[in-house]
């Protein structure tokens, strides 16, 4: 039962594509896939502290405004 199984695997057209790969290309398309997915990760991140920084500027004008307003103890209400 397995030998019938191994002799349908292609083995000559698979040697034929392996003997296609081009070793340096290989390399600079892996090295292009990890710089590519830095440069995705660095604007995620930097899209994320630009979001907790304007979120934190918002917080304080607003509770700049409620603490000039007279006759507030706080913002809570």
């Amino acid at each position: 039962m397995a030998v019938t199984w191994v002799q349908r695997v292609p083995v000559d057209r698979i040697s034929k594509q392996a003997k296609e790969v081009r070793f340096w290309r290989t390399v600079a398309t892996v090295l292009a896939g990890l710089l590519w997915g830095l440069g995705w990760c660095a604007a995620k991140a930097c899209a994320l502290v630009w979001l907790a920084l304007a979120w934190a500027v918002a917080a304080v004008r607003v509770g700049w405004a409620d603490a000039r307003r007279p006759g507030r103890e706080s913002g809570a209400g």
